[in-house]
């Protein structure tokens, strides 16, 4: 028996404004925040149809069944971050512990001899508040793997291995809980 892709069957909405088109393998989406491209194999068949795209298999292998449902949701995201763009944020505890913004460059001092400098990637958007980094973007993996790299450069600290906030008895970045979309 095929397994199908829960997620892969149903058709992606396009919502207005938004244009998607598939040029040599790669799909562009356009929205008011900007354009996302991305590589897709050949192993799956987009087929526009109005305001909705629709996924199929032209062959069903294991590998494309597998595919099926994480392009989907790939396509879906990139939808969504020209639309209304992903933000995460993290938050900054401990005595000393800051960030700036020089330039393009984020400025980092989480308690070494010297301040940690990062190259604005781009795409991204840093907002600095009191403790707390907000990244911005439109392509989901990027503001992801940046808030990756900025958590990397200090990571937190818990004596007692607990998930709660009060555990942490060295200055860190905490990825807060509302890290989702904006």
């Amino acid at each position: 028996m095929v397994s199908m892709s829960r997620i892969g069957k149903n058709p992606i909405i396009i919502p207005e404004g938004v244009d998607v088109s598939f040029k040599d393998g790669f799909l562009f989406v356009k929205g008011p925040r900007g354009e996302l491209k991305r590589k897709f194999r050949d192993e799956i068949i987009f087929e526009k149809k109005d305001d909705s795209l629709k996924l199929k298999m032209k062959k069903s292998t294991l590998q494309s069944r597998a595919l099926w449902g994480t392009y989907a949701s790939h396509i879906k995201n990139m939808i969504k971050g020209v639309v209304e763009g992903f933000a995460k944020k993290l938050i900054i505890e401990g005595v000393g512990y800051r960030v700036e913004l020089r330039d393009k460059k984020l400025i980092v001092l989480a308690g070494y001899s010297h301040p940690v400098a990062m190259e604005t990637p781009e795409g991204i958007s840093f907002v600095l508040e009191k403790n707390s980094i907000k990244i911005e973007g439109i392509d989901k993996e990027l503001v992801g793997e940046t808030a990756a790299r900025i958590r990397a450069i200090r990571k937190p600290y818990s004596s007692s291995r607990k998930p709660s906030r009060k555990s942490w008895m060295q200055a860190s970045f905490q990825l807060s809980s509302e890290a989702s979309t904006r």
